[in-house]
């Protein structure tokens, strides 16, 4: 029986999340038929947001670590492809998966379309229509460079095929993809971890968490970290917040939320975080925010993937952005956009609060079997185009 090679692409915290799920998948069902080689970018290069989320996940350790750190849009994503330019052609790949948004993402897109190796693209379809944002130009490119496209929503569909972006005649390729809905893998990660979770953390313990009455944030997109002056109304939304209701925020602050406020001079931002209602804790794993996740009452992040993850822990989120790449978050009236100002994120606190226990969560992200559709995809255009 052939087996065919697939390069795995990953660079950044999300990347790692949703690669475990097809790692777990061929290995568990699909390993005489695909071998799989894992190059971990370097993106995210902190252990906690990396090299922490490979041992607890599971993930086989990956084969190659470019550790392209941190730079300028332009410079990491010409160092990644430098690097990968070399290895794929080394490794001779039958194709290249790839994940999400990131720079990684459009590195490998880049390099494997030029090599005339076929492009999966995992999570395509996702649009905020706002290209002043570098995620939605990275999903773009990939897409349009994709000969396999697994969306993982209805309006993803529908996305692709406004872009001309549709099933055609065969044989697949570049020209002629295949775009097929197979659910959110994140969503199959949530159901598969969420059984693994204990039930008493002793990180929990050690930061002195409420579980009966915490709001669960996390803030690490750049047009919120590398402002000050937002930076300030979403802290000062928070402390508003906790002093009237008396509840506890917990925030896993991301290195360059910390790096910002303890670098600069935010006075202001540094004596909220003494509050004693204002957790500050380092990053957490998945597992432990899974289980954050699930046990707080609301959410507040500028994450795509965190929104996803209040959703599919069925809790209010609040966006800490102007828009979203899941808008059908908010279309459910699950999830609202604040625009990141003070009285806003106060006013639409109350407003969810008040919603919460009447909030639906219709299926729309499959059914936590996406990774086997994926996996059986990619298996049958190898054996086809064979």
């Amino acid at each position: 029986m052939m087996k065919y090679r697939i390069i795995t692409i990953v660079g950044a915290r999300p990347q790692i999340i949703k690669a475990s799920a097809i790692s777990r998948m061929i290995v568990s069902k699909f390993s005489g038929k695909l071998e799989e080689i894992i190059i971990h970018t370097g993106q995210h290069y902190d252990t906690n947001m990396s090299r922490l989320f490979f041992d607890e996940l599971g993930i086989p350790k990956e084969n190659y670590n470019l550790q392209v750190g941190s730079g300028s849009h332009a410079v990491q994503t010409a160092r990644m492809m430098i690097s990968l330019d070399e290895i794929i052609d080394k490794e001779n790949p039958d194709g290249i998966l790839l994940y999400g948004d990131t720079n990684s993402t459009v590195a490998a897109a880049l390099v494997a379309v030029k090599k005339q190796i076929p492009v999966f693209h995992v999570e395509a379809g996702v649009r905020s229509f706002k290209k002043r944002n570098p995620e939605e130009v990275n999903r773009l490119i990939a897409d349009h460079l994709s000969t396999l496209l697994f969306v993982p929503t209805k309006s993803g569909m529908d996305n692709l095929k406004n872009e001309n972006i549709y099933n055609r005649a065969l044989p697949l390729g570049p020209d002629n993809p295949k775009v097929v809905y197979c659910g959110d893998i994140m969503f199959d990660n949530t159901i598969f971890f969420k059984k693994k979770m204990q039930s008493n953390y002793s990180f929990v313990k050690e930061q002195k968490i409420d579980l009966k009455n915490f709001i669960l944030v996390t803030i690490h997109r750049p047009v919120n970290t590398d402002n000050p002056e937002k930076l300030l109304e979403i802290f000062t939304a928070f402390e508003t917040i906790a002093k009237e209701k008396n509840i506890q925020f917990v925030i896993p602050l991301h290195p360059r939320t910390k790096s910002t406020v303890l670098k600069g001079d935010f006075p202001e931002i540094k004596n909220i975080f003494n509050n004693p209602l204002i957790k500050i804790i380092d990053p957490v794993s998945f597992i432990e925010m899974t289980y954050l996740e699930a046990n707080s009452i609301m959410i507040m992040t500028d994450s795509g993937g965190v929104q996803k993850e209040a959703y599919f822990h069925k809790k209010p989120c609040l966006i800490l952005n102007d828009s979203t790449a899941w808008p059908e978050l908010v279309d459910a009236g699950c999830a609202f956009l604040t625009n990141v100002g003070k009285n806003r994120i106060v006013e639409l606190f109350y407003s969810a609060l008040d919603k919460k226990d009447k909030m639906q969560f219709p299926d729309m992200f499959g059914d936590g079997n996406g990774s086997e559709t994926i996996v059986n995809e990619v298996i049958s255009f190898f054996e086809q185009r064979n």
